[in-house]
């Protein structure tokens, strides 16, 4: 008996070593990336760039540059930027909301987007989704708000974050914080799919996901990917994701639209609750966002190319 738990966590082990240095050959290069663009000024010419958006969707120019810093790294970053703007950038709460949309679908894209090509998603669709898709919910959110004269008092600040102190070593320590962490993560997930599995729980959570993924296009395969991904990101998903497309597990047609939808909509639990922080509002940054997610995720499905008959008789089949 000992003998055998030690084969299984040796396996485990291995599998999630896997997976991670998949992950890290993709995040290390990305992060050197974003860091040589940051020092160049990238942001900087990408908030000029993106001044025009701010008008249409209702903010100062200013909040160009918050949305620039979180395309380009995190929303942690945009939230730096953000509180030290605040003080010259009075916004209502209906304007957070559409700025926090904005954040909470666009943002570091660099490294993001390289993990979902990696996993089958190109570049350009990254982009139009994640980019055109946040401007264009942040334009209707802007819209219905304006027009039924919701969420106009002034917002307020509940919390401010201490300043991160800048230079070489600080950002070591913190990337590398978060690349063991996500190990850690990756680790405790494969863990507790093999216990659902071996314990029939999988089978049944798969049963009560369906009505969702057969509503945006997914096939069954993608439940454990699609809600790591809503709950805790679209790298931890993304990760999962690629060694069940390289095991056939997973289609090629199921990965990209996986990748889609989690693009639109992950990270329900973390990314909620920091923009949250800012002042925004939950009907605009968790339930229209998912809406939106879901709108959109059923129109891709149907322009997307469908397998042949056979492959669609067979999926069909395993829907029943």
């Amino acid at each position: 008996m000992p003998k055998t738990l030690f084969v299984h966590c040796r396996q485990l082990l291995m599998e999630a070593w896997q997976v991670y240095l998949t992950l890290l050959k993709i995040l290390v290069p990305a992060l050197l990336v974003v860091e040589g663009l940051i020092w160049t000024g990238a942001d900087q010419a990408l908030a000029w760039l993106l001044a025009p958006v701010m008008g249409w969707v209702g903010l100062p120019v200013a909040a160009g540059l918050v949305w620039a810093t979180t395309l380009l790294t995190n929303i942690y970053a945009g939230m730096v930027v953000f509180f030290a703007l605040a003080p010259e950038m009075p916004l209502t709460t209906a304007q957070v909301t559409v700025l926090g949309t904005l954040m909470i679908i666009g943002h570091a894209l660099p490294v993001e987007g390289a993990v979902a090509r990696k996993a089958g998603a190109p570049w350009w669709l990254t982009l139009l989704l994640r980019v055109g898709g946040a401007i264009l919910l942040a334009w209707l959110l802007h819209l219905v708000y304006q027009t039924g004269n919701w969420l106009q008092a002034p917002n307020q600040l509940a919390w401010q974050p201490a300043p991160t102190p800048s230079g070489v070593v600080p950002w070591l320590y913190r990337q590398g914080t978060m690349l063991a962490t996500i190990f850690a993560v990756i680790l405790g997930l494969m863990v507790v799919l093999r216990l659902l599995r071996r314990l029939g729980i999988e089978r049944l959570f798969h049963a009560l996901i369906y009505p969702l993924l057969r509503a945006i296009g997914l096939g069954r395969n993608a439940a454990n990917t699609t809600v790591i991904g809503l709950t805790l990101g679209l790298s931890f998903g993304a990760g999962l994701l690629i060694r069940d497309a390289r095991s056939g597990h997973l289609s090629h047609r199921d990965a990209v639209l996986t990748l889609s939808f989690l693009g639109l909509c992950h990270s329900l639990i973390e990314d909620t609750l920091l923009i949250l922080m800012l002042g925004a509002d939950l009907s605009g940054i968790l339930w229209a966002r998912l809406a939106f997610a879901l709108a959109t995720m059923a129109l891709v499905a149907r322009l997307y190319p469908t397998p042949t008959a056979v492959t669609s008789a067979a999926a069909s089949q395993d829907w029943r």
